[in-house]
């Protein structure tokens, strides 16, 4: 068990929030007094009322019962209600630390992570910790005081029965102990089990139609019902050692009452002790037991909450690879020279590099297109210019300062990407269009989309800009949610732009279209191209061909045409031969 997360996780609580637990332990510990003393005042009622006959102590003892059993009730609700609201600021403090660490970290983290995983971990995880630190440590607390005071009273009362009684408490923390070393575990994999369920049904629900497009219901049903089934089967393992388990404590706790039953029934007739002792007895008896299995449950849901805690940690303690340096200063008005020195890069735990010993130079104002087939590398090397990763080895420059010295907020606003798998967020269009620059008037909206091709379109819409977008972009075609990226990235007027195969999902004339408008918007700008088609690269001041993660060649069209036979299998992989001379002339 991970004692360490559950310190660090309690620490969440106690220190900003330790005036509100204190009342609450306070509260709890006036409750746990009412309880005490309501077997005395029972005693009172038998012994010095209904006995002797007396109508007045038996109504100053009711009188007493109900008061106790008014600030019993009193105590018991504030320290519910303190501790929960404690432990409602905890979780919530908790969640946001967890949000904000998530989404901090560099690109390499989200590359070993599942999104299933995280949101178990922000959700379920956090619960389980709110509960165990801000409830039952409390009544655990509560749970030992009433545990002791409890066995003094009885020891007081009549040491013969209380030893008879006590003897069953080693036995019963015994069985506990032993049901919790083994149903602790359990509570680590069902942890698990519902990370991959919310997995599953993470995926379904983001790929929900290529599921239909490949009519995969059934197998998507039969993966899902098969974690399904594997999370049932740990519940019901834990359920069942419950079953065989807690019978077994509640016998010997029923031994022990026949016992004391007899033996101080025995001692009643005897006159060595009276009826209303023994009730008051038999009474502490429970007030006794209740706490013994407090701690039983208690411990055993001590285990699920050291491993969620240690879950919890394991996120906050993420090591990010992309660190904002000490020191590190806003990247000053941006010229847009581009120097990539000596670069290398793999991601984490691969052995073969992604890219090796790139040096390129793009001048400002330059357009460089990158080309490459599959897996050459492309998509890396943009990456590396807002940070997104760190190279291994080499610098990245902007006007001749490295990008690991510049602060990630000041570097990434001076850049406008539009990534290759343009993510829309629930809201309106005008709300995505200016999601980088939230000031933006609406004429500066406005110019944004004409600029992308992406007026037209938005004003025939019912509500226009007010018009809402469903989530990841549903309700536009790939073209629209493209031009309204591309909008997005043109709002905050970067100096550089970066471009991932972002006309790839339109077709020829709504290509067309955005070209246009792009080649107006590069004047000024360093832009960075990424696309198969060589019509969209062909004007491009340098192309850069990549193979295997290294630059096979750089040139201009027309130079490549004439070098590079990697660019001739390029252009014959989109042409054929009779149309090939038509678009070297052009």
């Amino acid at each position: 068990m991970n004692w360490l997360a559950l310190r660090r996780a309690l620490g969440y609580l106690l220190r900003p929030y330790w005036l509100t637990m204190l009342m609450a332990l306070i509260s709890l510990f006036i409750a746990t007094v009412a309880v005490l003393i309501s077997p005395r005042l029972i005693q009172n009622v038998i012994d010095d009322g209904i006995v002797p006959k007396n109508t007045n102590a038996i109504v100053v003892a009711v009188v007493g019962l109900v008061v106790v059993a008014l600030v019993r009730g009193v105590f018991t609700f504030l320290q519910t209600y303190l501790a929960e609201r404690a432990s409602q600021h905890m979780a919530y403090d908790m969640r946001n630390e967890i949000f904000n660490k998530i989404t901090e970290m560099s690109f390499s983290f989200y590359d070993k992570q599942q999104t299933g995983q995280l949101m178990t971990r922000v959700t379920s995880d956090v619960d389980v910790v709110r509960q165990l630190v801000g409830q039952n440590l409390l009544q655990l607390m509560g749970a030992a005081v009433t545990l002791i005071v409890a066995a003094i009273i009885l020891l007081t009362l009549n040491w013969r029965l209380a030893i008879v009684e006590l003897i069953s408490v080693p036995i019963i923390f015994y069985l506990l102990g032993y049901f919790i070393k083994r149903v602790g575990p359990l509570f680590g994999v069902a942890q698990g089990k519902l990370s991959q369920l919310n997995t599953v049904l993470q995926e379904n629900l983001v790929g929900i139609r290529v599921v239909r497009a490949f009519a995969r219901e059934p197998h998507e049903v039969q993966r899902y019902l098969n974690v399904n089934n594997e999370l049932k089967d740990v519940n019901v393992e834990v359920t069942r050692k419950f079953s065989i388990n807690f019978p077994t404590i509640f016998l010997v706790v029923n031994v022990t009452n026949l016992l004391v039953i007899l033996f101080g029934g025995l001692q009643v007739i005897g006159t060595t002790l009276s009826l209303g002792e023994l009730v008051a007895f038999n009474s502490y008896l429970a007030v006794l037991i209740q706490p013994v299995f407090q701690f039983g449950f208690i411990a055993s849901f001590v285990s699920r909450g050291a491993v969620s805690a240690e879950r919890v940690f394991e996120v906050l303690d993420a090591e990010n690879d992309v660190k904002e340096l000490p020191g590190a200063k806003a990247l000053p008005p941006v010229q847009g020279r581009v120097e990539f020195k000596d670069v290398s890069f793999k991601f984490a735990g691969d052995q073969q590099p992604v890219l090796s010993h790139i040096s390129l130079v793009a001048e400002p104002g330059q357009t460089i297109a990158i080309m490459g087939k599959t897996g050459s590398g492309k998509s890396s090397i943009i990456n590396l210019i807002p940070r997104f990763y760190d190279p291994n080895q080499g610098q990245v420059l902007i006007d001749g300062i490295d990008v690991k010295t510049i602060t990630l907020d000041s570097l990434r606003g001076s850049i406008g990407t539009v990534l290759q798998d343009n993510i829309l967020f629930s809201g309106s269009i005008r709300d995505n269009i200016a999601y980088g620059k939230p000031d933006a008037t609406l004429e500066d909206v406005i110019a944004a989309a004409k600029a992308a091709q992406a007026h037209d379109f938005i004003t025939a819409m019912p509500d226009g800009y007010n018009g809402l977008v469903g989530e990841r972009g549903v309700g536009l075609s790939g073209g629209q949610k493209q031009r309204v990226a591309i909008a997005r990235a043109l709002l905050i007027n970067p100096r550089i732009l970066i471009l991932d195969d972002s006309t790839s999902a339109v077709d020829a004339e709504t290509e067309f279209q955005i070209q246009q408008a792009l080649d107006k918007l590069m004047k000024g700008r360093t832009t960075f191209v990424i696309a198969q088609r060589i019509s969209t690269v062909r004007d491009a001041d340098k192309i850069v061909l990549l193979d295997n993660g290294r630059i096979a060649a750089q040139g201009t069209h027309e130079e490549l045409l004439e070098s590079s036979p990697l660019y001739g299998e390029i252009i014959d992989s989109q042409f054929k031969d009779d149309t090939k001379k038509e678009v070297v002339s052009n």
